[in-house]
């Protein structure tokens, strides 16, 4: 038996010498080195560095952090991602143990009877047998077995990496809802107070009215507030539950109400400022680029494969063990029996079979490579864009915080006019929706800051 294997052996430690994969080389990223540059860009960092914040460390609200965490235990879409990392690890399994012989046991036992009149003795015949073989095994003297495992370890690969790009895909999204959340709360209760202050003015001037100090056209404008102010809190409520509906399909739950977000200003950030880095260092550390590079790799290896198919195939399989009539004497080494089947296979003819793999392993190939530069741009663009309203978000919640408090001034101005009787209705009531509108501004422009960072974080690959 241990003659039978040594040859197997040294088979399989020379084979695979022969490597028929075309030479890598890393596609040279197809953007510029440098992040864009003019007004809408805040002026790179001296010290940016590439290291970012664990997602634990870039989220500091404790409520959010909660959050976050469930959506990681119960979403689907990550539980998914998890089982096809799962699912191509086992076919790396499946894909690697073709390097390596499969050895099988068996024993086995039958019994015969033939009558005289067919040639028999008339008595019952056994026979016992006990054998130990080696399966076809593929000699992989030019590199296709091995081409095939190369792939199937770049596909897991790919998998885990696509596994992490879900995760901050999740995470992103979780977080901007939360904002969006937070700012839609915020602008129900907004309109909610506006309202309550509408129907006060308007029972306000239709006393008024009644007591002959108002006109009805200053009645119908006092009206014309509350409805629009009502109608405003009918479509805020709407929203707010679409947004807990939202946050719920993301986190796989219902979210607990304590950890429900009150203002858009309760939620805070670990960290002020995110310094982009390089570009290259920047995307090479994103997930989905990784993933799309081994991919590429894939599609390398299963060209070698497709190459290897043009030549002879060389396989073996072999078993040794014994055989008697009388299974007490099975294992005393009377009945050794043995054999050794080599096979070797030609390619000869096909139709074209061969070319046509091969030449669909190239177009994979260069698929490949077009998907690996592509990924490579969007990210560019995404962290451009990114960083394009990073730059001028500030401004413009500045500008809104302004607005809104000189439209206070007005407002409270107006009212006292209108009440000394120097202006009329109209004024006061075109300064109240310039207050409203304001404020409405200035609270969408918060909520587009916070999710702005969230976007910023998850295009420079945090979030694993």
């Amino acid at each position: 038996m241990r003659n039978l294997f040594l040859p197997p052996l040294a088979a399989v430690l020379l084979a695979g010498c022969v490597s028929l994969d075309p030479h890598y080389e890393t596609p040279a990223a197809p953007t510029p080195d440098t992040w864009p540059q003019g007004p809408a860009y805040a002026a790179p960092a001296a010290d940016a560095s590439t290291a970012l914040p664990t997602w634990r460390d870039f989220y500091a609200d404790p409520k959010l952090r909660q959050v976050i965490e469930l959506a990681l235990d119960q979403n689907r879409d990550l539980r998914i991602a998890a089982l096809n990392i799962e699912r191509a690890r086992a076919a790396y399994r499946i894909q690697r143990s073709e390097l390596l012989p499969s050895v099988d046991g068996s024993v086995s036992g039958s019994s015969q009877e033939l009558p005289i009149a067919m040639g028999g003795t008339g008595e019952t015949t056994r026979q016992y047998s006990a054998t130990v073989g080696v399966t076809a095994f593929e000699l992989d003297f030019f590199g296709r077995v091995r081409s095939l495992n190369r792939a199937a370890l770049q596909n897991y690969l790919a998998t885990e990496d696509a596994r992490d790009s879900a995760q901050i895909s999740l995470i992103s999204e979780v977080a901007s809802l939360y904002f969006i959340y937070a700012g839609d709360t915020e602008l129900l209760r907004l309109a909610q107070e506006t309202l309550e202050a509408q129907r006060q003015s308007f029972d306000l001037t239709n006393r008024r009215f009644e007591a002959g100090a108002a006109s009805m056209l200053d009645v119908r404008r006092a009206q014309t507030t509350v409805e629009t102010a009502r109608a405003d809190v009918a479509r805020y409520t709407t929203l707010v539950a679409q947004d807990e509906n939202a946050l719920a399909y993301l986190v796989g739950g219902t979210v607990p109400e304590e950890l429900k977000p009150t203002s858009i200003d309760a939620v805070t950030f670990g960290t002020e400022t995110l310094p982009p880095g390089l570009p290259s260092e920047v995307l090479l550390a994103r997930p989905d680029i990784r993933a799309a590079e081994h991919t590429l790799r894939a599609s390398n290896a299963n060209i070698g494969a497709a190459r290897a198919a043009f030549f002879p195939s060389v396989s073996i399989a072999g078993s040794s063990g014994e055989i008697d009539s009388s299974f007490e004497n099975l294992f005393n080494g009377a009945g050794d029996i043995w054999s050794f089947t080599p096979r070797v296979t030609i390619p000869l003819f096909d139709a074209g079979a061969r070319r046509g793999q091969l030449g669909v392993a190239n177009a994979d190939r260069d698929i490949a490579v077009a998907r690996y530069e592509q990924s490579i741009q969007v990210a560019f663009r995404e962290v451009s864009d990114a960083l394009a309203e990073y730059g001028t978000i500030d401004e413009q919640v500045d500008a809104r915080q302004s607005l809104a408090e000189a439209a206070t001034d007005t407002y409270r101005m107006s009212e006292a006019r209108y009440r000394q009787g120097i202006d009329n209705y109209l004024s006061l009531l075109d300064a109240q929706r310039e207050l409203y509108t304001a404020q409405q501004a200035l609270v969408s422009a918060r909520v587009q800051r916070a999710t702005n960072f969230v976007t910023l974080y998850k295009a420079l690959g945090g979030g694993v």
